[in-house]
């Protein structure tokens, strides 16, 4: 926990805990993976949270409770948060990621989805990777115009991206120089799906757009993270704060305990497995009573005993390991749809080998 910090501005960051002898899997090529995304926190229905901020519109009118957005950058073989910003006047997520581009670690590859893939936003991440020597890759929106200066060998693109003033779409205010990478996912039955991909990793030798295109769906890894402080840490989306600035203190509180959680999933896998193939919910099963005990029998219990029970605790950590994880695909739907979104009437899912072709 003495690696945090916590600031007014409601953001907390901390710094790189992955050491490439130690987690191969949290890097590419010695490049460590850090992802950026982010998740809202619905509040409870006060006068002072109705006040501050806004209920979004659902199918049927508006949503039962106004929510706070969060954005976390976060290590990917680790699930652990590097910072996160936390938006208590409505900021919206766009915002709050130009905020975390500060945060970014030095020789880091990062990743962001189609929130992210925009020239505006390029282009600040390029300024922030370049300050630091690190890279991006991002997912990007289809409808954007590129002019293709050349194509390279391997399928991918060397394109110019317009950099627009806000505000006045026909006023260019620089122009980018990026690699393209178009390609099509493939699965039985289904559609083939168009994946365009923006990256500063111009050299096609050292950086192949096949080996990008599968390392961009570690993406998900942040997504599991999300689910892992909402749904197992918290066990409810819906937070006990009255106020708008307790709101995001308990929010903040969220991401503290899950960076103590990544450092005991860390020595618990002890090098020996995976760290995200230990158990987060059997973890923390196991860490709660023995943080219990710990603190009710301090002077009680001599520092061999301490040891020794934190020892089995280890172990006991050790033996709760996830299986591989399968090949699964879910729709991009949700139940109450808005702007076009398609309607999730039938939980679904599709498994199964996923092959893709440059296009």
């Amino acid at each position: 926990m003495a690696h945090w910090r916590w600031s007014a501005r409601c953001s907390v960051r901390s710094w790189p805990l992955s050491r490439p002898r130690r987690h191969q899997e949290a890097f590419w090529r010695g490049w460590l993976l850090t992802a950026l995304d982010g998740t809202q926190h619905s509040v409870t229905n006060t006068p002072q949270n109705n006040a501050a901020l806004r209920k979004a519109k659902a199918r049927r009118g508006r949503a039962a409770f106004a929510q706070i957005s969060t954005r976390v950058l976060l290590e990917l073989g680790r699930h652990h948060p590097l910072a996160a910003a936390i938006g208590p006047k409505g900021q919206s997520e766009w915002e709050l990621s130009l905020s975390l581009l500060a945060r970014l670690p030095k020789k880091a590859l990062l990743l962001a989805d189609r929130l992210s893939g925009c020239a505006a936003f390029a282009a600040q991440a390029w300024r922030a990777c370049l300050r630091v020597g690190s890279h991006f890759l991002f997912r990007v929106r289809t409808q954007i115009q590129v002019e293709v200066v050349r194509r390279l060998k391997e399928g991918s693109r060397w394109v110019r991206v317009p950099v627009r003033q806000k505000g006045q779409p026909r006023v260019i205010v620089e122009w980018l120089e990026l690699r393209e990478i178009r390609v099509q996912l493939h699965r039985q039955g289904f559609r083939p799906i168009e994946l365009r991909l923006w990256t500063s990793l111009l050299d096609p030798v050292t950086a192949p757009a096949a080996e990008l295109v599968e390392l961009y769906a570690q993406r998900w890894e942040h997504e599991l993270f999300c689910r892992e402080i909402k749904h197992q840490l918290r066990k409810s989306g819906l937070l006990q704060s009255h106020t708008v600035t307790t709101a995001a203190q308990e929010i903040a509180a969220l991401v503290l305990a899950a960076a103590l959680l990544a450092q005991e999933r860390d020595r618990a896998a002890a090098g020996q497995v995976p760290v995200l193939r230990v158990s987060f919910i059997k973890l923390l099963a196991w860490l709660r009573p023995l943080w219990l005990v710990l603190s009710v029998g301090e002077d009680l219990l001599s520092e061999a005993q301490k040891q020794q029970l934190t020892e089995r605790f280890y172990e006991q950590a050790r033996r709760c390991l996830t299986p591989k994880r399968r090949a699964r695909s879910c729709p991009r739907k949700v139940r109450q749809p808005v702007r076009g979104w398609p309607r999730l009437l039938q939980n679904e899912y599709w498994e199964g080998p996923v092959t893709f072709s440059l296009a």
